[in-house]
């Protein structure tokens, strides 16, 4: 285990790593974590997100310790909505009601929902230009109300502030990050399988198919992924939601995202399949498929999971990017790329920057976590690093 212990001597890997359990465990456990529903309904479980005005355009909720009379009573915020704009500056004025204090607390309970509640959509009707879908619910989940902070009275604590349609921020975040980072698990787990073993059965048999199977490489990473993402999204039937469009897309693409990978694993197996073990294997009557599979592919694992680490963050740019566009996910289904879309108005940037930069930190964040996650394994998993 030389590797785990050269890994937890990097503090930035490890940094890194702690970063992304943190975005992970918030993302799975949505539901606990948000103190609201990411559409402020009436019920997260309704499923629908209907528009509201009240509480638009809040900034970060002030946090309160002593009340109108100042006397200590605690953390605490109270209603706030937003007063008429100055047409002079453009500001709004914000209206506290001191008069109904809301303590803050730890563990509160609040709107009810569904814990690791699956949804299956099906369609109904087949046809491509009228598609139907229905959700069949194939786990009901576990019920719940329990939130992980959040207040006790009337008044609201958004932590980053609501957006134009009093939608709380953080909660929108903390869901939203559940397509943005499952994104890249799922483009992974499409694309690597393929690149590894298409890699493998060039390098290992190399001749004309090493030359038919590289040729097709050729051509696949000559396709700029970005274009063919936007053409994609144009083409695809009206009917479906967000989320079942852009995983399409990414399913498509995961498909042309292997070439890269193919590449490099063919050039380890073209000296791999001349070791012993696998000469070893071949005399004593392995099938070819046996060996690479069991031998050759096995002994490239630890470039396959550096790499993968790295291409993670390719995926998740490619949502924001998409989303950042009008071609992802759309409103209302929350996701870092849409949210970040409103940086496209320079009012915003001016009046309300908190709209913008969380979704944009988190971005940056993610994916300089994983850059300094597969730097650390790059240099505990790699025989050939210079660091010891």
């Amino acid at each position: 285990m030389d590797w785990w212990l050269k890994l937890k001597r990097n503090p930035l890997a490890k940094l890194g790593a702690l970063l992304l359990l943190l975005f992970y465990f918030s993302a799975i456990a949505a539901e606990f974590v948000a103190p609201y529903s990411p559409c402020d309904t009436v019920s997260i479980t309704s499923g629908a997100c209907k528009p509201q005005t009240d509480g638009a355009l809040l900034p970060p909720t002030q946090i309160y310790w002593t009340d109108q009379n100042n006397r200590f009573i605690g953390p605490h915020v109270y209603p706030t909505t937003q007063g008429p704009v100055d047409v002079n500056t453009g500001d709004r004025e914000l209206r506290v009601d001191r008069s109904k204090p809301s303590p803050l607390r730890l563990f509160v309970q609040g709107e009810p929902y569904r814990f690791f509640q699956i949804r299956l959509p099906l369609p109904t009707q087949v046809s491509l230009s009228d598609p139907k879908f229905e959700e069949i619910e194939l786990f009901p989940g576990i019920p719940g109300n329990l939130h992980l902070f959040g207040t006790t009275g009337e008044g609201k604590f958004n932590l980053l502030g609501t957006d134009e349609q009093a939608r709380d921020l953080f909660s929108r975040l903390v869901y939203g990050g559940r397509i943005s980072l499952s994104i890249g698990l799922v483009g992974i787990a499409l694309s690597f399988p393929i690149g590894m073993l298409i890699g493998g059965i060039s390098g290992y048999f190399g001749g004309w198919i090493d030359g038919v199977l590289m040729r097709i490489v050729e051509v696949l990473m000559t396709i700029p992924s970005i274009y063919l993402l936007v053409a994609l999204a144009a083409v695809l039937p009206p009917g479906l939601s967000s989320a079942q469009r852009f995983l399409l897309i990414i399913f498509i693409t995961s498909f042309i995202s292997w070439a890269g990978l193919a590449r490099v694993i063919r050039g380890q197996v073209l000296s791999i399949k001349e070791r012993e073990f696998v000469q070893a294997s071949r005399a004593m009557g392995g099938k070819s498929l046996y060996i690479i599979v069991r031998h050759v592919l096995p002994q490239t694992a630890t470039y396959v999971i550096i790499s993968a680490t790295l291409q993670i963050p390719s995926f998740i740019i490619a949502e924001s990017v998409l989303s950042l566009i009008g071609l992802g996910i759309q409103q209302p289904d929350p996701s870092w790329g849409n949210m970040l879309s409103l940086a496209s108005n320079a009012s915003i940037l001016v009046l309300q920057p908190w709209l913008v930069w969380p979704p944009a930190v988190l971005i940056v964040l993610t994916v300089l976590a994983f850059n300094l996650l597969g730097d650390g394994l790059r240099d505990a998993l790699d025989p050939r690093s210079l660091q010891r």
